[in-house]
């Protein structure tokens, strides 16, 4: 069977809730979709207000101070937002690539740090962050058992490879700019190879649910594991799964019954998150960002802004200003766009009067040099 790049467009956007909102629980919504960026605390919060009917942010506070939806660094080695029931799996399937980015890229190593004394630091750590810790007792910590100053590279290092959760903090987005942690719970301080293996034959098979169809390329992008090790969790799989031949004679694997709708399927436009996961979950980012936009929307130190979603593809990018949204096209819309825009925006304004209403200003600098075909202002009423 094959699929076309606007069919793959598609079944993403149907996987991810975008096609239309559904009404769901947080971490139910949080489990449908795989994985929410977190990098910026109000991430998944916007990706869910995309995704679900009625989404109240108090219902991701509620989920994150529970644990059933955690904040802990993953795929990509970057923060994620993900079910409390899929975090040890995950953590397991990409333990091999925290291990080496850990010990290879100097961190300790340059630090004098042997790979020995990294672990029994991780296993230290783990039995010091039984409780919640703030970054500046950890790190005070880390002095005290190091028996002075560490390398300044250690801590961060060390905080990437440990398995912590991050711990709620402060409104308005449960996370603050100052970090606390706290050890994952029942999990094991390192797997076997053996367990990482079985943990990433999970793994791949949710993310071809909330991503699929996808290559081996795909799903090694999306947890920064090797692509050996990708094909060789798929090789088991292999009778579960569907094979389709895709854009370019490419080989995709799917899960059987999976949401792959038509491809003239309409796509409402969305206001989207900063780092929203569906631009940075596929090898090839065409699927959802056209070729010239990449450099405009990703931007030079990895940045990836509030995009303005048209038809299912990016179209511009958006940020809160007085009196409503500002909507930058990088192409020109058609009014009936620009309607549909403008209700977005009314919704979007209101969602973030009680919480922060110019999300994301710290990144306003990158407008400076924005190409545009059309501004407009989308009133918040």
């Amino acid at each position: 069977m094959r699929i076309t790049a606007r069919g793959l467009n598609r079944a993403l956007l149907a996987r991810q809730l975008l096609l239309q909102r559904e009404s769901l629980g947080a971490a139910d919504a949080v489990r449908r979709v795989v994985a929410l960026q977190a990098q910026q605390a109000a991430s998944p919060y916007l990706a869910l207000w995309n995704r679900l009917t009625d989404f109240h942010p108090a219902s991701l506070d509620a989920a994150f101070a529970s644990q059933k939806v955690v904040k802990a660094t993953l795929m990509r080695i970057t923060l994620h937002a993900v079910h409390g029931e899929d975090y040890l799996a995950f953590r397991q399937a990409i333990e091999p690539t925290l291990r080496a980015v850990a010990h290879r890229n100097g961190r300790f190593t340059r630090s004098g740090l042997t790979v020995a004394d990294a672990d029994a630091l991780v296993a230290d750590l783990v039995q010091y962050a039984h409780r919640p810790r703030t970054a500046a007792e950890s790190q005070a910590w880390l002095e005290r058992r190091l028996g002075g100053p560490p390398d300044r590279r250690v801590w961060p290092g060390l905080r990437a490879y440990a398995p912590l959760l991050h711990v709620p903090t402060q409104l308005p987005w449960s996370f603050g700019s100052r970090p606390s942690y706290i050890a994952a719970k029942s999990h094991p301080l390192f797997a076997d190879s053996d367990t990482a293996a079985a943990a990433l034959q999970t793994l791949v098979k949710r993310y071809l649910e909330g991503f699929g169809p996808a290559s081996v390329a795909d799903v090694a992008q999306f947890a920064l594991v090797q692509r050996a090790r990708v094909k060789e969790a798929l090789k088991p799989l292999a009778g579960d799964l569907e094979r389709l031949e895709g854009p370019n004679g490419a080989e995709l694997y799917d899960v059987p019954d999976a949401p792959r709708p038509p491809e003239d399927i309409p796509a409402p436009p969305r206001l989207m998150a900063m780092w929203d996961s569906i631009f940075l979950a596929s090898s090839d980012r065409s699927r959802v960002i056209p070729h010239d936009y990449r450099k405009l929307v990703i931007r030079s130190n990895g940045d990836v802004l509030p995009t303005l979603l048209v038809d299912g593809y990016v179209a511009g990018v958006w940020r809160p200003v007085e009196g409503g949204v500002e909507a930058t096209a990088f192409e020109h819309l058609p009014d009936v766009v620009w309607a549909g825009l403008a209700a977005e925006a009314r919704e979007l304004v209101a969602f973030l009067a009680g919480r922060e209403p110019k999300v994301y200003g710290r990144y306003d600098y990158w407008w400076r040099t924005l190409a545009s075909a059309e501004t407009r202002l989308l009133p918040g009423d």
